[in-house]
């Protein structure tokens, strides 16, 4: 059994309408629902700790450059 031009031209329109669908509506399966909540942000303190030191070591430029 041959596939003729016209025959092997609608399968590849098949498969590519197949995969269409399948790529759009599989991921949605896996997604959260809408109404669940938000993660909790996960701090460890570090960015506090950060933000102290960048703020002292502008204080210190700030001294250094009124002392000077």
């Amino acid at each position: 059994m041959a596939i003729n031009g016209s025959s092997s031209k609608m399968m590849f329109g098949f498969f590519v309408a197949f995969a269409l669908i399948f790529s759009i509506f599989l991921p949605t399966g896996q997604a959260q629902l809408p109404y669940a909540p938000a993660p909790a942000p996960a701090s460890d303190g570090t960015t506090i700790d950060q933000g102290i030191a960048y703020v002292l070591m502008l204080l210190a430029l700030a001294v250094t450059y009124f002392i000077h």
